[in-house]
């Protein structure tokens, strides 16, 4: 019976010959980058797990992990978020939405000068429970992920100028990993509050 090939899980090269049935990495090279990477991951394994990764240009347009334009109901456009976390191309990265069930809840203009959300924002905050939020790009603004099944995406227009928008199939999310206010690195279910909104 011939034995499968073990694979890095750091560099995916060909582990040693002489490595340890439990080694995850070929080297100590490798074992130190993937700690240094592991102690520095705000982002959900729900997410860098799925290959729907994109860079973004300044303008928030979606690309390649070779800066071409990338599309966000295009898959040979995305990436693994390996492989576009390493990518110079852009200013940052983006996730995509492809309909499997996670969602984003964009909040914008969400936070106070301070930092602190907004009332508003505040009370959506809390109805989405303990599930993995950042701050978006514009530094004012929340992205809230979970998991929803939203069939179209929607802009609400709410009291007081507010608008919210749910998302769930055919958008990216442009990312910053920048957790907001403790939120976990994990994701939950946010269809109630999705039902919610857009009631």
């Amino acid at each position: 019976m011939m034995k499968t090939e073990r694979l890095c899980t750091w560099c995916e090269g060909s582990m040693p010959i002489t490595a340890r049935a439990d080694a995850r990495t070929c080297s100590t090279r490798c074992r130190v980058a993937a700690h240094r990477a592991a102690k520095k991951r705000v982002l959900p394994v729900e997410l860098t797990s799925r290959d729907r990764w994109v860079r973004r240009s300044a303008a928030k347009a979606p690309l390649t992990t070779t800066g071409r334009a990338a599309s966000s109901t295009n898959p040979r456009t995305w990436g693994t978020y390996k492989n576009a976390a390493e990518s110079v191309a852009g200013v940052g990265l983006g996730f995509v939405l492809n309909g499997d069930g996670v969602a984003c809840i964009d909040l914008d203009h969400a936070l106070a000068a301070d930092g602190s959300p907004k009332l508003w924002a505040a009370e959506i905050l809390r109805q989405a429970g303990a599930t993995y939020t950042e701050v978006s790009p514009s530094g004012d603004g929340l992205h809230i992920f979970g998991y929803a099944d939203i069939r179209q995406g929607r802009r609400i227009r709410r009291a007081g100028g507010v608008a919210v928008e749910v998302y769930g199939d055919g958008r990216y999310i442009a990312m910053t990993g920048q957790r907001f206010q403790g939120a976990p690195s994990t994701l939950a279910d946010i269809s109630e509050l999705v039902e919610q909104i857009t009631a």
